[in-house]
């Protein structure tokens, strides 16, 4: 028999295992419960979708329907703006910042929607946010943006690199008083005293998942609380210290944001990551360059540039047995001397036949998302097979190029080392051509060496680039080229689609033979200045042999089409009748922008 203390030490300590057994229960039911609870959510995601409207109506892009307070009839072509610095109102009173996240809207490519991410479950009354960067992100290094950050400018089009900060809203359209001709208007909000807060009032219980509808009324903007004329108060602001106009867009955005409405979660599912396609099991990274200025492009993540793939895309491209008579190759009408484009007015095919459009040159085509004069290609790798079976261009089936190359003792070897196997296929030849077409870069020009400090532009070329730059709006006294608008940045293009007034009537459909939308009759895409002394003839038919014939026609002879761009139509019908002085002084700076080492480097070895 064990002593009394024993006992009762055992007894204890067996007391005290069955309490800790009990607690432990106890904790795994809690953690039970827990999990079970909809409380247990440690964050949520709360999806936001932004309409555009005009008096509660969504709004038709290009449709001139709209009537202002002035009794204007507006369209809207653009509408496009940064949102930052969200925050969300407890009932308590206190805010909870959502850090780091900035969206781009834009109603042209249909981005209205976006989530706020890691929002921490509680009753929320109210949200507020910021149209606009914070200064710290206005005024941030472009090049080291990812490429689909809200805030890359090749993905927004919203900057302007010669101020070095964002446009924070643009609002572009037509509109017309009373029976007067339709004429143009082109709002541009930016600077960092020009960020506008918003705050709106909202009951979102957010104990998990939400969805937020946020209307932005565009007649607020135009009507209250300052009621805006196209007409009296002005076509164009660039947002300059004291502009009566930015001011007014300034005191009206607040109060054209309103809730529309909290439902459950609204938006879809990420797309997951791109896969490589078929990387052999040894390859050689290829160092892609481009300048410091630029910004960062979106690389195909399913054909990472390797060596083994470039160079076979270099032999394709000079390869001839692409056409049915094995007379033409992708060289043939995209020279290396005429910045990859042809010197001729129309490139002509296999039959003998001339082409419709111009040639476009190929270069910096790693910041572009879409491709031919009416963008039709969505890719590089689904352009460069389309010329091949064009009856009007190559000719050639697919299938009968693949077996050529096939036959040819000197593809498969190339093939079996840019690929995983010796097999040529359509596929494969049009991932070679992409990888070797989005390594010709361009960013060695005069131009950029003076901006490097290198060398110096002369007095000519810095009138040219200053008229380039300054737009063109009498009622602020500046009377510069206004050429910045498609063309600015330092791409030298925006890559979007414009009617730049060739003819009353376009007979070349352009982007409406992709779309099918006939507001688009007659927009072609943008092309880059860069190399355009090297690119002639000019625009996408080849009209204008010359740069002098170009800037001419900007100047003065920009025929008023139905739709005419906004910031054509915004200047005067006789045109800003630049005087010959300036208009030789841009022809100066446009051949400043020729890059030598494009034309002489060989390339194609």
């Amino acid at each position: 028999m064990k002593p009394a203390g024993d006992r009762y030490r055992h007894g204890v300590w067996n007391a005290l295992l069955r309490s800790f057994h009990s607690f432990l229960s106890w904790v795994r039911l809690i953690a039970l419960i827990a999990l079970l609870h909809p409380s247990h959510v440690e964050a949520a995601e709360l999806g936001i979708i932004v309409k555009p409207l005009f008096g509660g109506e969504p709004v038709r892009p290009d449709s001139l329907r709209y009537t202002n307070s002035a009794k204007e009839t507006l369209s809207f072509t653009r509408i496009s703006f940064l949102i930052s610095g969200f925050a969300l109102e407890k009932e308590s009173g206190d805010w909870q910042e959502i850090p780091g996240q900035t969206t781009w809207i834009d109603l042209s490519t249909h981005r209205l929607q976006f989530a706020l991410r890691e929002v921490p479950p509680a009753k929320y009354r109210a949200i507020r946010f910021y149209i606009g960067p914070d200064k710290t992100s206005n005024h941030s290094d472009i090049s080291k943006i990812a490429p689909n950050d809200a805030l890359n400018p090749n993905l927004n089009g919203l900057y302007w690199s010669w101020q070095g900060e964002y446009i924070f809203i643009a609002l572009e359209g037509q509109y017309r008083e009373s029976n007067t001709p339709v004429a143009g208007y082109s709002y541009h909000l930016a600077h960092d005293t020009r960020r506008t807060l918003v705050s709106l009032p909202v009951a979102i219980d957010l104990d998990g998942d939400a969805c937020l509808e946020i209307g932005f009324d565009l007649q607020g903007v135009f009507n209250a609380p300052r009621p805006i004329s196209v007409e009296k108060d002005g076509t164009a602001t660039h947002s300059r210290d004291g502009d009566p106009l930015a001011q007014a867009l300034q005191a009206n955005l607040p109060g054209a944001f309103s809730v529309r409405g909290v439902n459950s979660t609204c938006l879809t599912a990420p797309t997951p990551p791109s896969k490589p396609v078929d990387l052999p099991a040894h390859f050689t990274p290829y160092p892609f360059s481009f300048a410091g200025a630029f910004p960062m492009p979106a690389l195909p993540l399913d054909n990472p540039l390797i060596g083994e793939r470039v160079d076979l895309g270099r032999k394709l491209f000079s390869e001839k047995a692409f056409s049915k008579d094995r007379s033409l190759s992708c060289m043939s009408c995209h020279n290396p001397d005429s910045a990859y484009s042809d010197p001729r007015q129309f490139s002509t095919g296999v039959h003998g036949d001339d082409g419709k459009r111009h040639s476009m040159p190929l270069f910096n085509l790693a910041w572009k998302t879409n491709f031919f004069w009416d963008g039709r290609a969505s890719s590089l790798r689904q352009q460069v097979l389309m010329p091949v079976e064009d009856h009007d261009e190559m000719d050639e089936p697919l299938g009968d190029v693949s077996r050529r190359l096939q036959a040819d003792p000197s593809y498969p070897p190339l093939f079996q080392k840019a690929f995983a196997s010796a097999s040529v296929t359509p596929e494969t030849i049009a991932l070679a051509l992409e990888q070797f077409l989005l390594t010709i870069t361009s960013y060695r020009s005069k131009f950029d060496m003076a901006i490097a400090g290198v060398t110096v532009l002369s007095p000519e070329e810095k009138r040219g680039f200053e008229l380039f730059m300054t737009e063109y709006d009498p009622r602020t006294k500046h009377f510069g080229a206004d050429c910045f608008h498609c063309h600015g940045g330092p791409l030298f293009t925006d890559h979007q689609f414009h009617n730049t007034g060739l003819d009353d009537f376009s007979k070349d459909p352009g982007l409406l033979k992709t779309t099918g939308k006939d507001s688009d009759r007659g927009k072609f895409v943008t092309p880059s200045l860069r190399n355009v002394a090297l690119s002639g003839p000019y625009m996408h038919d080849g009209r204008f042999k010359t740069l002098n014939e170009v800037v001419a026609h900007y100047s003065e002879g920009v025929h008023r089409s139905p739709n005419l761009d906004p910031n054509l139509a915004k200047h005067p019908v006789e045109g800003m009748k630049l005087n010959k002085d300036d208009q030789n002084a841009l022809v100066s700076f446009l051949k400043s922008l020729t890059d030598p080492t494009l034309a002489t480097e060989a390339k194609l070895k």
